[in-house]
């Protein structure tokens, strides 16, 4: 658990494996117009890693050629309590309260979990 603001976090370190759109494109069947509107539409988070490395986004949100199931709702409920897509990406990353990452659990079709973690968050 770190005590450092989710903004302040380092993505670098969080996330092991970041992907640009084409790459995300590629592996969704779609375009990269299409995952920048996926990103546009808080269906898909983006962030810079490092300085100048230019957006990227965590390779674990797609799973088997799909968008991780419940991510878009979730983002959307981040996005509601005012988190910004850094904010977003850093908590579904962090290990704070859930036995393993928010995105784990995502990714293990425990999604009612993580969703009332992030109801119960302040604005």
């Amino acid at each position: 658990m770190s005590d450092a603001p989710l903004a302040d976090r380092d993505l670098a370190a969080l996330v092991p494996e970041w992907l640009d759109w084409a790459q995300v494109a590629g592996l969704l069947g779609v375009t990269p117009s299409k995952v920048r509107s996926m990103v546009r539409d808080h269906e898909l988070a983006q962030a810079v890693p490092v300085p100048g490395a230019g957006p990227k986004i965590p390779a674990d949100f797609i799973q088997d050629g799909l968008v991780v199931k419940g991510l878009s709702g979730l983002l959307m409920m981040l996005h509601d309590h005012r988190f910004d897509d850094r904010e977003c990406i850093a908590w579904l990353f962090t290990d704070d309260d859930l036995p393993g990452r928010p995105i784990d659990a995502l990714r293990e079709n425990r999604g009612s979990e993580v969703k009332r973690r992030a109801q119960v968050l302040e604005y």
